[in-house]
C-alpha cells in the first residue's frame, strides 16, 4: 500500500528546512510533491545548478497583461528549495501541485470571498501561541520549530497542532480551490509511486491527507475545480533580495529577519550564537566601530544568560541583539547588514526568461555592473570605454522606465565627461522588464521604442526636449528622429512662451553635447532656431502682466535661455537677446524680471556699472514702494553676490537704499532681501559684511606685466579648442591684449 508523508512547513523556516532535510533522507521517497503553482514544475530542474544562486523567485504573469503577476521567493532557507534541491540531488521526481497560476492569475478580488461571511481564517500561530502563553507568536515557532530541526517527529506534532487549530474554521473559495488541487495531484501520485512526501505549508497538512477516514472525496474536489476561468501565463526566474523577504510578497510568506534565519540555518546548535557575534564583529570594524575578543566572548554570555533569565530553551533573536547592543553598541547597523542582510540572487542565461531580461544580464555582465540591492554610488568616466558603456545601459534603462540608478552629476546637466549615479536594484522591477518586453528583444530596441511613444503622449514642449536629450545621453539614434520631427511640430503651434523657453536649454544641451549623428545636428539647429525666434517675439508681452509666482518662474526661464544661447554660441545673444531685454527693464512689469533682466544685460556686458547704477538706484529710489524695490534687488541678485563683493558702488546704492528707508518700509523688506542675501555663498556673504562693517575687500595679487606672449598664445589656443571656438592664425594674445 502507498504511503503518504504530509510535512508541514513554515515558509523560509530553517528549523523546517532542516527537518525537512532529515526526513526526507529518512523516509527516501519516490516523488517529492511541493506547495508550489503547477507551473513552476518545469523550472524545478535549475534549483542546485551552479548558476541559479538564492534568495531568488519565480515569478508568473498573464502573458498578454503582464502587470498581472505573482512572486514566490525562495531562500536558501526555505524548506521547499530544500527539498526540491534534495530531489534533484537524488534524482527523484518532483511536482509543484498548488493551483495552477492560469486560474490564480484570472480571477477576481471576489475569488477569496469567504463561504461564511460572518467567519474568517484564525493566525494559526497566532492561535498556538496563544495557548503556550506566548505573546509573540513568531518568537514561539522559532522556539519551538525554527531552532531544533527534529526531523519527523516535528512534523507529526505540527500535523496534531493544526488539526487542532483548524477545527471549526471557515475555509475561503481560493482556499478550497488550492486544495482540492492538491489533494488531486497527491491522489494522482499514490496511483503511481509507494512512498510520497508532499512539503506544505503547515496550515494545509489536517486537510491534504487523502488516505483518512474522513477525507474529502475526489468527487468534491473535482466539483471544486470544474470550470474555472484561465489565461496565458509564463514563468521565469528572477533575482530576489533579502530585504524583499522581509516583506510578505505572493506565495512566499515573509520573515522579519531573514539574514538572521540564514545564519541559523547555515549554523545550527549552541554554536550560531557565537558565530554571530564574530560576523557583527566584523560589520562594526568595517564601521571603525569597537569589537575586540574580550566583547565577543562578554556578548555569548550576555545572550545566554538572557536567554535563561527569559525561561527560554536558547538565545534568540532578541537575546542576541540585546547582547550585541549592550557589549558593542551599533544595534542600527547589525541589524539592517545581518539581521536583514543585503543578500541578492541570481539567475543563469538558460533559465526561462524573456528575451530583454536575458539581454539586460548580458549587458550589466559587459559593463560590469552587478545588481546590488543596498544603495551604491558609481562614478562614471565617459572618456573610458567601461565608463560609456555603463552610462549608455543606465540612461537606456531610464528610458524604459527601470530606474535602476539616479543621475546626481554629470554630463546631464553639466557637459562634463564625469556622471554619479546611486545606484539601488529592486526585484519589482523584473516585472516591468516583463510589461516592457514587449517594445522589443534588447534593452536599446526597447527603449528607443518607449522613448519615442512617450515623447508621442508628451503635453509639454520641455518634456519633449527633455526626451531628445535623454536620447542622445543614451545613445539611441533611431530615437532621435522622430522626437526632433515632433519637436518641430509642437513648437511651431506652442503659444507658450515660457514653454518654449523651457525647452531651449535641454535642445542646447543636445545640440552642444550631442554625439550620435553630426546630421541630427543640423535638424536641432533648425529647431532651436525656430523657438529663439518665437521666444524674442514672444517675451515681452509675456512678461506684462506678471504675478509674483510667474515672475519667479519668468526669472528663472530667462537666465535659462541666457545659458542656453550661450552654450551654442548662438547669434541672438549678441544682439537680438540683449534688445528684448533692454525692454524688459524698461516696461512696466514686475520687480523680479526688471532685476534679472539688468543683471543679464551686466553679465554680459551690454550695460556698464555706470548704467546699471542708474537704473538700480531709480528701482531703489523714495518714490518707489519698498517691495518693488525688494523684488528689483532679488532679481537682480539672487544666485550670487559675487557682483556686490566687486562692485563697491553698486553695494554702496543697495546699502543706501536700505539705510533710508521708514521703520515700518525696513521691517516689510527685510524678510524679502534675507531670502536673496541668505541665497549667497558663505564666502560671499563674509565678504560682504566686511565691506559693509569699513573693512578692504581681500586684494587678488595680479599676474604682472611681464607675460611670454608665446606661453599665452598657446594657453589661449588650447582654451578655443576647449570652448569649440575657431583658433586664428593671427596671435591669440594679440587680440586678448
Amino acid at each position: 500500500m502507498a504511503q503518504l508523508h504530509l510535512l508541514g512547513i513554515r515558509h523560509h523556516g530553517p528549523g523546517s528546512a532542516r527537518s525537512v532535510l532529515a526526513a526526507l533522507d529518512e523516509l527516501a521517497p519516490d516523488v517529492v510533491l511541493v506547495e508550489s503553482p503547477a507551473e513552476t514544475t518545469a523550472a524545478f530542474e535549475w534549483v542546485g545548478s551552479e548558476g541559479l544562486v538564492p534568495p531568488v523567485a519565480l515569478l508568473g504573469h498573464v502573458i498578454d497583461q503582464p502587470h498581472r503577476a505573482v512572486f514566490a521567493p525562495l531562500a536558501s532557507f526555505s524548506p521547499e528549495w530544500q527539498a526540491i534541491r534534495w530531489a534533484n540531488e537524488h534524482r527523484v521526481p518532483v511536482e509543484a501541485i498548488d493551483l495552477l497560476l492560469a486560474n490564480t492569475l484570472a480571477g477576481g478580488p471576489d475569488d477569496e470571498r469567504l463561504t461564511d461571511a460572518g467567519a474568517a481564517p484564525v493566525d494559526p500561530l497566532g492561535a498556538l501561541a496563544a495557548a503556550a502563553g506566548e505573546p509573540d507568536a513568531e518568537r514561539w515557532w522559532e522556539d519551538v520549530i525554527e531552532h531544533r530541526g527534529d526531523g519527523l517527529p516535528a512534523f507529526e506534532a505540527v500535523a496534531e497542532a493544526m488539526a487542532a487549530v483548524r477545527s471549526g474554521t471557515i475555509t475561503s473559495t481560493g482556499e478550497e480551490q488550492r486544495e482540492a488541487h492538491m489533494r488531486k495531484r497527491i491522489r494522482a501520485a499514490l496511483k503511481e509511486h509507494d512512498r510520497v512526501v508532499v512539503v506544505c505549508g503547515a496550515w494545509h497538512v489536517p486537510t491534504l491527507d487523502v488516505t483518512a477516514s474522513g477525507a474529502t472525496t475526489a468527487t468534491a474536489d473535482n466539483a471544486t475545480l470544474r470550470g474555472l476561468p484561465k489565461v496565458k501565463v509564463a514563468v521565469s526566474w528572477v533575482p530576489w533580495t533579502h530585504q524583499r523577504l522581509a516583506t510578505a510578497t505572493g506565495y512566499g510568506a515573509g520573515v522579519r529577519s531573514p539574514g538572521w534565519y540564514d545564519h541559523v540555518f547555515r549554523h545550527p546548535g549552541p554554536d550560531g550564537v557565537a558565530r554571530f557575534f564574530v560576523d557583527a564583529a566584523q560589520v562594526l570594524r568595517r564601521a571603525d566601530l569597537s569589537a575586540s575578543p574580550d566583547h565577543l566572548i562578554a556578548a555569548t554570555r550576555v545572550a545566554d544568560a538572557l536567554a535563561a533569565l527569559r525561561q527560554r530553551p536558547h538565545a534568540g533573536l532578541d537575546e542576541v541583539l540585546d547582547a550585541a547592543d549592550a557589549v558593542m553598541g551599533g544595534r542600527p547597523l547589525v541589524r539592517r547588514e545581518l539581521v536583514v542582510g543585503d543578500a541578492i540572487g541570481g539567475v543563469p542565461d538558460d533559465a526561462p526568461q524573456v528575451p530583454l531580461a536575458r539581454d539586460l544580464a548580458k549587458r550589466q555582465r559587459s559593463a560590469r555592473l552587478k545588481p546590488e540591492s543596498g544603495d551604491t554610488t558609481v562614478e562614471l568616466d565617459l572618456r573610458t570605454p567601461n565608463g560609456l558603456r555603463r552610462s549608455h545601459l543606465l540612461h537606456q534603462l531610464t528610458a524604459i522606465g527601470v530606474p535602476w540608478g539616479t543621475l546626481t552629476d554629470g554630463r546631464g546637466s553639466s557637459g562634463t565627461f564625469r556622471e554619479t549615479w546611486e545606484l539601488a536594484w529592486r526585484p519589482e522591477w523584473s516585472i516591468r522588464i516583463i510589461e516592457y518586453a514587449g517594445y522589443g528583444t534588447t534593452v536599446e530596441q526597447a527603449a528607443t521604442r518607449r522613448l519615442v511613444e512617450r515623447s508621442g503622449g508628451a503635453t509639454r514642449l520641455v518634456d519633449l526636449a527633455s526626451s531628445l536629450d535623454l536620447a542622445l545621453l543614451a545613445d539611441l539614434p533611431d530615437a532621435v528622429d522622430p522626437i526632433v520631427h515632433e519637436l518641430a511640430t509642437r513648437a511651431a503651434h506652442d503659444p507658450d512662451v515660457g514653454d518654449l523657453m523651457a525647452a531651449l536649454g535641454p535642445l542646447a544641451t543636445a545640440q552642444r553635447y550631442g554625439d550620435v549623428r553630426t546630421t541630427d545636428r543640423d535638424a536641432l539647429a533648425s529647431v532651436f532656431d525656430g523657438l529663439v525666434v518665437r521666444v524674442l517675439a514672444g517675451l515681452v508681452p509675456a512678461c506684462a502682466s506678471l504675478d509674483d509666482d510667474a515672475a519667479a518662474l519668468m526669472v528663472e526661464r530667462l537666465s535659462e535661455a541666457q545659458q542656453a544661447l550661450a552654450l551654442v554660441d548662438h547669434p541672438a545673444r549678441r544682439r537680438a537677446y540683449p534688445e528684448v531685454l533692454e525692454q524688459l527693464a524698461e516696461i512696466a512689469g514686475h520687480g523680479l524680471v526688471h532685476g534679472r533682466a539688468t543683471r543679464i544685460l551686466h553679465d554680459a556686458g551690454r550695460w556698464d556699472s555706470g548704467t546699471v547704477e542708474r537704473r538700480l538706484g531709480r528701482a531703489l529710489s523714495g518714490g518707489t514702494p519698498p517691495a518693488a524695490g525688494a523684488a528689483f534687488v532679488e532679481g537682480f541678485l539672487a544666485g550670487s553676490g559675487a557682483v556686490l563683493v566687486h562692485d563697491t558702488d553698486l553695494l554702496a546704492v543697495v546699502d543706501r537704499w536700505l539705510s533710508s528707508l521708514a521703520p515700518q518700509a525696513f521691517d516689510e523688506t527685510v524678510p524679502l532681501l534675507r531670502r536673496t542675501f541668505g541665497a549667497f555663498e558663505s564666502a560671499e556673504r563674509r565678504q560682504l559684511g566686511r565691506l559693509v562693517a569699513g573693512e578692504q575687500r581681500e586684494a587678488v595679487a595680479g599676474y604682472g606685466p611681464d607675460l611670454d606672449a608665446a606661453r599665452v598664445d598657446a594657453a589661449l589656443t588650447t582654451v578655443r579648442h576647449l570652448l569649440g571656438l575657431a583658433v586664428h592664425s593671427s596671435s591669440p594674445s594679440s587680440e586678448a591684449s
